[in-house]
């Protein structure tokens, strides 16, 4: 958690109360060994929702945390929401003349210190450093508008609920507009379903 220079760790193992794959034991460390004892979700949920809440909830791919997490919310019937800011498209708009975004790039191109990649922590702890160096190597207005690009939240209809919206694939497909009386309105399709439904708001 982050309050201007105040920096402030939380991290724990989470029982996900199943095997956890050989590949996500590989890439990660964590093996069920480890989480054997660890608390389920359900057992800190009231704990990581009060420490979310009111935050800018910050990842690199953060449609991917961000859904993780707001799912298995759901799965204990409480709701969460969260303006969210994604690095990677942080720095594709900052840093446009390279290709990679993921990680292990900007690990490379910034001089970040990575330990333990692959684990929350020490991902978080990246994308400070991250935060870090685009501050003290940029002009605070660019950083800003990147910024602010990405919280512009669409204008929905006042009959959809505000997070309508969040779950929506970046990823091809079909999607319907439906009116009064769910009336179909549209029909259509796109290569990047998110992208193309915000468009219309």
């Amino acid at each position: 958690e982050v309050e201007g220079d105040k920096v402030e760790r939380w991290s724990t193992l989470v029982n996900p109360q199943r095997s956890i794959p050989e590949f996500i034991q590989r890439m990660t460390g964590i093996s069920n060994d480890m989480v054997a004892g660890a608390p389920s979700f359900e057992a800190v949920a009231d704990e990581l929702k009060n420490r979310l809440k009111g935050r800018l909830f910050v990842a690199h791919n953060v449609r991917f945390d961000y859904g993780f997490v707001r799912h298995e919310f759901r799965r204990l019937g409480l709701s969460f929401q969260a303006d969210v800011l994604c690095t990677v498209r942080l720095s594709r708009a900052l840093f446009p003349e390279h290709h990679k975004h993921n990680l292990d790039s900007l690990i490379a191109r910034h001089n970040l210190f990575a330990s333990d990649r692959h684990r929350a922590l020490a991902d978080a702890e990246l994308i400070w450093q991250f935060w870090q160096t685009l501050n003290r190597d940029l002009d605070a207005g660019r950083i800003a508008e990147a910024v602010e690009l990405q919280l512009k939240r669409p204008s929905l209809p006042p009959q959809l609920p505000s997070d309508a919206l969040d779950d929506l694939p970046e990823s091809p497909g079909v999607y319907l507009f439906y009116g009064e009386n769910d009336a179909l309105l549209y029909v259509g399709k796109s290569i990047n379903l998110r992208s193309r439904v915000l468009s219309y708001f």
